[in-house]
């Protein structure tokens, strides 16, 4: 198991990054409602056919690493392919290169940030969120809130960013600002995806293909 990441992150050299990636990248998906998977199955269920831009996409799964993140590599990889650079925020892990990469994962545009507290974990994944040079912004925070849940949709919002924020299982039994919410459980080798909230849809489940939910 690799080492948990520990490094504080340093609040004035975090923006200097981001005004960096934003200066040096610029969105070629504006206006678009939603960013396609890469998965069809999971595609045909969504609203508007992907995951929604200036969003919040809520994960929730009982444990990590049951195949969350190769979810969400196609979209990842995609938006690497038009320019834009994704950020890490506080994940429990270092991920893993070798499968990173397989996955088409532009390593010179993943942005990782450690933090040392919930509060840290917050202020850099707002940061992030309203940087229109980051395509996508992923952070596993502790216990947000739903008043914090609700200043990251807005920070979405303002610059049409992907958000998908990594939550235990148990989170779905109360409500959440998000605009998309996703129970996550294994399903043999595969990975079973339930819709348990989506703004303009209606609750489904789908079985993602046990190759496109490969963990990375």
């Amino acid at each position: 198991m690799p080492p948990p990441l520990h490094r504080p992150v340093d609040h004035t050299a975090l923006l200097d990054e981001l005004a960096a990636r934003c200066r040096a990248t610029r969105s070629t998906t504006a206006g678009a409602s939603a960013t396609p998977s890469g998965l069809a199955a999971l595609d045909a269920l969504l609203p508007d056919g992907g995951w929604p831009r200036g969003a919040i996409t809520e994960l929730l799964a009982d444990v990590a690493g049951i195949g969350e993140l190769g979810l969400l590599l196609p979209a990842l990889a995609g938006l690497n392919r038009a320019g834009l650079a994704h950020a890490w925020i506080a994940p429990p892990y270092l991920p893993g290169v070798a499968g990173l990469s397989r996955g088409g994962i532009d390593l010179a545009r993943l942005l990782l940030v450690a933090t040392r507290s919930e509060r840290e974990t917050l202020w850099a994944a707002e940061q992030a969120l309203r940087c229109s040079g980051l395509g996508a912004v992923l952070l596993w925070p502790a216990a947000p809130t739903d008043r914090c849940v609700r200043r990251l949709q807005l920070a979405a919002e303002s610059a049409g960013s992907l958000g998908f924020l990594f939550r235990p299982a148990a989170a779905a039994a109360a409500p959440s600002p998000a605009a998309l919410r996703l129970q996550l459980a294994p399903h043999g080798t595969g990975l079973e995806v339930r819709i348990i909230k989506a703004r303009g849809g209606r609750p489904h489940a789908v079985v993602v293909h046990p190759a496109a939910a490969a963990g990375a």
